[in-house]
């Protein structure tokens, strides 16, 4: 049984936040209120659903005493009883604690691992998916920062996504992604096994992280390209370098001042992401099985060519589309990711 109490005050405080929207809020807190709405609303229309079933029933059991329309009761019943299970777990999963980053913009890096030229190859076809899978979902994806090798593989990629419910969705890339196949650099047409590494950190605002001026330490640089050619004369890449974590940052566009926003934005993420991290483990110091737990070090999906199949080694799935996937088709993935997840999260309140 659910808590009546609980999904009357949130009904409440939709309620309310729709008549401060509909009054019009200041200015400086437009932003604030129309997020809180958003994000009640899926729940409120949730709620809605499952007392319009609620009243349903209860009209459905009182018609059984009338003699004219118990047969119609007796009708109905079995259907909005069937229905029940259902509307009561939808329900649970939208009552289920939301992660505050879910709605944020995220920044992705992308780093080749074991494997050499190979891996670089794979870290760009990774970059080139969610490229993909951004366009797909109407989202933004623009390059911060990149480094190619000569055959045109990825040293390093960083880069920034906005658009609805970003991170609630990218944050289950983070990890080692596996291939195995025949490389391109490869005569003899052996499978190789490479890996590249994903982080998918939310985009953190100044007030998240306060970075003192003393705790930084920013180097102009001059910015060079694949192969180590310049790209430009002047001294206009930037690296930070946060003194406390050890944290480096760089950015080599044109501008000098841009170099220093992308790379401040760059370690705000960061150092939020490892804020983030050290709550989590104090939270779950003995859960470390959970899905989206964003452990740079687990290797979390295998992209196996010669067979076309592509396996997420967190929840045992294995799907035959290869192909759609590196295209940027994850959404199949994705969701069985988060339906996990939030099966997990059912299990541990219940538990």
């Amino acid at each position: 049984m659910l808590p009546s109490d609980r999904l009357t005050q949130i009904t409440e405080r939709f309620e309310y936040l729709e008549a401060r929207l509909n009054a019009g809020p200041a200015a400086n807190e437009i932003a604030a209120i129309s997020r809180e709405y958003s994000e009640l609303k899926p729940v409120v229309d949730q709620i809605a659903a499952y007392r319009r079933l609620q009243s349903e029933m209860q009209e459905a059991e009182a018609l059984l005493d009338d003699p004219d329309m118990a047969e119609l009761a007796e009708e109905e019943l079995p259907r909005l009883r069937e229905a029940m299970p259902a509307a009561e777990k939808a329900l649970q999963i939208a009552l289920l604690p939301k992660d505050s980053a879910d709605a944020r913009p995220a920044m992705i890096e992308i780093r080749p691992g074991t494997g050499g030229d190979e891996a670089a190859l794979f870290a760009g076809d990774l970059l080139r998916m969610y490229e993909r899978y951004a366009e797909a979902r109407g989202w933004t994806l623009d390059i911060v920062e990149q480094q190619l090798t000569e055959l045109g593989g990825i040293k390093e990629v960083i880069a920034h996504v906005t658009g609805e419910g970003v991170f609630a969705r990218l944050k289950y890339e983070s990890g080692v992604h596996r291939v195995q196949r025949v490389p391109t650099t490869e005569s003899g047409g052996r499978i190789h096994t490479s890996a590249a590494t994903v982080a998918v950190l939310p985009e953190a605002e100044e007030v998240d992280i306060d970075i003192p001026a003393g705790d930084i330490r920013i180097d102009t640089m001059r910015a060079s390209g694949a192969g180590g050619q310049h790209v430009n004369t002047t001294d206009s890449a930037v690296r930070i370098t946060h003194i406390p974590s050890g944290i480096v940052v760089t950015s080599s566009e044109k501008s000098q001042h841009r170099n220093r926003e992308i790379a401040m934005n760059v370690l705000r993420a960061r150092l939020f992401d490892l804020e983030r991290q050290r709550a989590a483990d104090a939270r779950a110091a003995d859960r470390k099985s959970q899905v989206g737990s964003g452990d740079r070090s687990e290797r979390i999906r295998t992209y196996n060519f010669p067979q076309g199949r592509v396996t997420d080694h967190r929840i045992n799935l294995t799907l035959y589309k290869l192909d759609q996937v590196m295209q940027g088709d994850l959404d199949e993935l994705i969701d069985a990711l988060i339906s996990d997840d939030q099966a997990r999260m059912l299990a541990e309140m219940e538990g």
